[in-house]
């Protein structure tokens, strides 16, 4: 059962519409079944023409506006609709007014045996909805209290569920993204798209935010897939960023402007503060410590194509690089040591076997990467072509990598799930990340599918932030590596059985981590998730996925449970753990260009 509240200021208007036909024809025989007086007193008289004279009935809720004055709710107008789930069955009127008062008990506006409570009425003309109508005044002369009614009408929603057998419905924890509006849903119909602009919009920002470092890179990512970005100022301080809006291109108002949406609006967890928590937590480079040689080369390759594209100068170049948290070592000139003749490129942790960086020069890389080539091109403007797309080693490379990041924080939150559950959290936070970005890398609609069905299982409830982890940050640098090498231009991409089930398996323990807290919305969101993962496989190598709830799976089983990598992860080869001794006589020099 579902509860929605609405605010309004003219109660004469909203009793014709419930008294009316609708919008659709769809009230059938409007009568009132419950307020603050007998139902029969209440209920409007029927006038010469047929319809009901609602003149007295609208004095009766209005005449305590009249006490407050200047005081009254900018908006007085109390209106709820409260609706059963269409499996359920159909109660009756005796049953519908005891719902009526219980919520109205629960909201705080009129206790049961109040008799100066609000006036209000529940209008029944359909057989699974009731309207509540209030005024907010009371009838002593005070003004209720209506802040956090939400919350208080979810928990009233929860108990009449349980007390007339209702289907269950998930609790107001605000890990829920924000529904499109009807007027949303009906525009996106009529304009014939298949989801709502903030649907859309949605999945935009998570995908950017997934593949972000930077509020910088953040925005930039968002403008690359042509979405319109309002950046909001400070009025205090004119450079610093406080917030921003997102907007499609060919959603527009009546006057033509763009319907713009703030990241609030969006998701809970999608507002600027938000993300620069996450940014500033778990921000750090993609390190070369837990990745293949083959992962580290792809990964600079498209990362110094991306850096070329959006630059034309070398400052700027250079520029892009850093703030990618790639590291640079350019070759000067030796007659004009101001003059750059070449540059090498690799990221944190990654050695050569003498314990020194291992360096990967942009002719190795590609050619149109080499600096005669940039130089080439920053000074006339052409662009050379060039290989864009990774090849299958690199793909299978860069996704036996994320499984490999997906395994290890499946260990680590099934060590938490008895011990420490809040622990997991961050982890279940940075697993959307990786499902938005391997949706986005691949482009299979599976991946899309399980993004989308496991969005609420990501968010801590009520807003809060979790601390963050290593299994979190593992699972954000894969994300940030899918982003980062995915090819929307390959229409023919497989994705590859190690890394669905690498997903799956992370996906089902946060599940059965959802069920130890009784978390029962989260947890339907990963098992939902899981089942679409489970038609990912272009084989069909894997069954679907049938999670069993007929018995909850014991502290003792969890505690024990498999894990499919040591506690510690291990060693990578080719990491010193030393300091090398290089030979005597050696010389090092620079990395080959």
């Amino acid at each position: 059962m579902i509860a929605k509240v609405r605010r309004g200021k003219r109660v004469q208007g909203l009793l014709h519409y419930l008294y009316g036909l609708g919008r659709f024809n769809e009230h059938h025989n409007p009568h009132i079944i419950a307020g603050f007086d007998a139902p029969a007193a209440l209920e409007p008289s029927l006038r010469a023409d047929g319809h009901r004279d609602l003149t007295r009935l609208s004095a009766l809720l209005t005449q305590p506006l009249a006490l407050l004055g200047d005081h009254n709710h900018q908006r007085p107008v109390w209106h709820v609709p409260i609706r059963a789930a269409p499996e359920d069955p159909v109660l009756s009127d005796e049953q519908w007014a005891q719902i009526a008062a219980v919520v109205m008990d629960r909201a705080g506006l009129a206790p049961d045996g109040d008799p100066d409570a609000v006036r209000w009425i529940a209008i029944r003309h359909a057989d699974d909805h009731v309207h509540l109508v209030a005024t907010l005044a009371r009838q002593d002369g005070a003004r209720p209290e209506v802040w956090n009614d939400a919350y208080r009408l979810r928990a009233a929603c929860r108990a009449i569920e349980q007390r007339y057998g209702l289907r269950s419905t998930a609790s107001a924890d605000r890990t829920a993204a924000r529904r499109p509006k009807r007027g949303e849903t009906e525009k996106a119909a009529r304009h014939g798209h298949d989801e709502p602009p903030r649907t859309r919009l949605r999945r935009h920002v998570q995908t950017a935010a997934a593949g972000a470092r930077t509020e910088a890179e953040f925005f930039a990512r968002l403008e690359d897939e042509d979405v319109l970005v309002h950046r909001r100022f400070s009025h205090y301080d004119p450079g610093q960023i406080t917030g921003y809006a997102v907007a499609l291109p060919d959603d527009r108002t009546k006057a033509g402007q763009p319907v713009w949406f703030g990241g609030g609006k969006l998701a809970a967890d999608l507002t600027l503060p938000r993300l620069r928590h996450r940014w500033s937590s778990t921000a750090g480079p993609v390190s070369g410590r837990d990745l293949s040689e083959r992962t580290i080369r792809a990964y600079l390759r498209t990362t110094v194509r991306q850096a070329t594209d959006r630059s034309q100068t070398a400052d700027s170049f250079f520029a892009q690089l850093e703030q990618a948290g790639v590291l640079i070592w350019l070759r000067h000139s030796i007659r004009e040591p101001s003059r750059v003749t070449g540059y090498a490129v690799t990221v944190p942790d990654h050695y050569d076997p003498d314990g020194g960086p291992r360096w990967y020069g942009g002719a190795k890389l590609a050619a149109d990467l080499s600096w005669e080539a940039l130089s080439h091109r920053w000074r006339t403007g052409q662009v050379p072509p060039g290989e864009t797309e990774l090849t299958a080693e690199e793909r299978r490379s860069i996704y036996e990598d994320v499984a490999k990041a997906a395994a290890l924080a499946t260990a680590e939150i099934r060590r938490h799930t008895v011990t420490a559950p809040h622990t997991a959290r961050d982890a279940c936070w940075a697993a959307a990340d990786t499902l938005r970005s391997a949706a986005y890398a691949t482009g299979n609609r599976h991946l899309h599918q399980a993004a989308n069905a496991y969005d609420r299982a990501a968010r801590a409830p009520y807003g809060r932030t979790p601390r963050p982890t290593t299994a979190g940050h593992r699972l954000r640098t894969a994300a940030r590596l899918l982003a980062a090498t995915s090819n929307s231009k390959d229409t023919a991409l497989q994705v590859f059985t190690t890394l669905v089930v690498g997903l799956m398996t992370l996906i089902d323990a946060i599940a059965d981590l959802n069920h130890t807290q009784h978390r029962s919305a989260q947890e339907q969101a990963a098992r939902s998730a899981a089942t679409h993962l489970a038609h990912a496989s272009p084989e069909h190598t894997m069954p679907p996925w049938v999670p069993d709830q007929s018995a909850a799976p014991r502290p003792t089983s969890l505690a024990m449970a498999d894990f499919p990598y040591p506690w510690t992860p291990p060693v990578q080869p080719g990491t010193p753990a030393t300091k090398v001794r290089k030979k005597k006589g050696s010389q090092r020099k620079g990395p080959t260009l």
